[in-house]
């Protein structure tokens, strides 16, 4: 499945460990606090256990919308939709 994780974690180094946890799940950074990739339904259930382990829940949010390819490819890109520094080719291809 596809997934889009976003945060807003208040704590730089448990903000630094997020994006490293979404990066080794094979996720790609969109934005700064956003990634964009394929895992399996395990794959995704490891990686919320593994982002919850990180935040405090009173203060952090983390979103994992999973998205079907056909919805991805609905999605509406206005403007600099992507930071072309950090966009890998991948995501770009997961639009095509």
């Amino acid at each position: 499945m596809i997934v889009w994780v976003l945060y807003d974690i208040e704590n730089d180094r448990a903000r630094t460990k997020a994006a490293k946890t979404c990066k080794q799940s094979g996720l790609h950074r969109v934005q700064y606090s956003c990634f964009l990739g394929t895992v399996d339904a395990h794959e995704k259930d490891t990686l919320e256990l593994k982002l919850k382990d990180l935040i405090d829940e009173d203060r952090d949010k983390i979103y994992i919308f999973p998205m079907s390819r056909q919805e991805l490819q609905a999605t509406v890109l206005l403007g600099q939709a992507f930071d072309k520094k950090m966009v890998t080719d991948e995501v770009l291809a997961l639009f095509f």
